[in-house]
């Protein structure tokens, strides 16, 4: 049986207090009891992440969600460092890094262009997911299973019906994940 914060959100957004998609989001997870939602900016607002504590967290959920905007195709400075600073050799790969291995990763993301502006045709050119392949390596590298990632593009001019529908779908899959048990 899963324990009651068996999900874990990480979640980071540079003016939240402006944001309309991902309070949205965080407004339709952060509630739920199996999630411990830890918003790293207020959390960590000088950037010393308390690796030991996140690691701690980290080893005891069975799936781990980033959530965030894409700025300038990439996450939130934060999240970097916090790679930099949590996903370690000997934690999160290499000799005795194993400590996510087998855990389930979702990014969850917003954009501010329209799905049909990424690809070959588009203004940004790549497709998101050749964007976010570093995300979906880590991920992999660590030994984690990357899901399909939850997008909701074109933020920017999205009517609020759009938005409520995709934090009601956000809030549905966390509430009905089941970990991967076949091993």
């Amino acid at each position: 049986m899963a324990s009651a914060s068996d999900i874990i959100v990480y979640f980071g957004h540079l003016s939240i207090e402006q944001s309309v998609i991902n309070r949205a989001l965080r407004d339709a997870v952060s509630d739920l009891e199996r999630v411990d939602f830890r918003d790293l900016y207020e959390r960590y607002p000088d950037f010393y992440i308390d690796t030991a504590a996140e690691q701690a967290i980290m080893r005891d959920a069975e799936l781990i969600v980033f959530q965030h905007p894409v700025y300038w195709y990439a996450a939130p400075a934060i999240f970097k460092h916090f790679q930099d600073t949590v996903l370690v050799r000997g934690f999160a790969y290499g000799p005795n890094g194993t400590a996510l291995q087998g855990k389930d990763f979702l990014l969850v993301a917003s954009t501010g262009a329209p799905a049909e502006e990424y690809g070959p045709g588009g203004i940004h050119r790549y497709t998101f997911e050749d964007l976010i392949r570093p995300i979906e390596q880590t991920a992999r590298f660590c030994g984690m299973n990357f899901l399909q990632p939850l997008v909701l593009h074109g933020g920017h001019s999205l009517p609020r019906d759009v938005i409520d529908a995709h934090a009601t779908a956000y809030r549905r899959l966390l509430e009905e994940y089941r970990p991967n048990t076949t091993d």
